[in-house]
């Protein structure tokens, strides 16, 4: 079942159920969705979904975060509720103890052996780990490994 399908099944669930926050998700996610697939004038991959829903999460993180810090808990608790709806959509996310080993592999690989090295690292790690891990801590974990 492709995401476009899986949206519109549970966007008449959430009609039947009213549940009218997740209802709402649902269809900005579809409006991005469709949005992207104009913009692209063509048909879109699962990759491009997948980076989609991604920049989606990032953009409600990084709310929650200026929320947090203004005090609002009202909105706070609306972003986290569009979070949980989002992370469904998501495959599963690695462990860090998965991504330590992806981290590994990939120093190895391009042999690096200091931060300078860190661009080719990353180049090599985040189109595996793409949408399945948060590329900050990635960030965090090759920084560890390099230093």
């Amino acid at each position: 079942m492709s995401l476009l399908e899986r949206l519109n099944d549970d966007m008449k669930q959430a009609m039947k159920n009213k549940e009218k926050e997740k209802l709402s998700v649902i269809r900005m996610v579809k409006a991005s969705l469709q949005n992207e697939a104009i913009k692209l004038g063509r048909e879109l991959t699962e990759e491009d979904e997948l980076t989609i829903i991604s920049r989606e999460l990032k953009q409600r993180k990084d709310s929650l975060h200026e929320f947090e810090q203004a005090g609002r808990q009202d909105l706070v608790d609306k972003i986290q509720n569009e979070l949980a709806v989002l992370e469904i959509y998501m495959p599963k996310q690695l462990t860090e103890e998965e991504l330590t080993e992806i981290v590994k592999e990939a120093i190895a690989e391009v042999q690096a052996s200091s931060k300078a090295d860190m661009g080719k690292v990353m180049a090599v790690i985040m189109p595996k780990v793409k949408g399945k891990a948060d590329g900050s801590l990635v960030n965090k974990l090759v920084l560890q490994n390099l230093s």
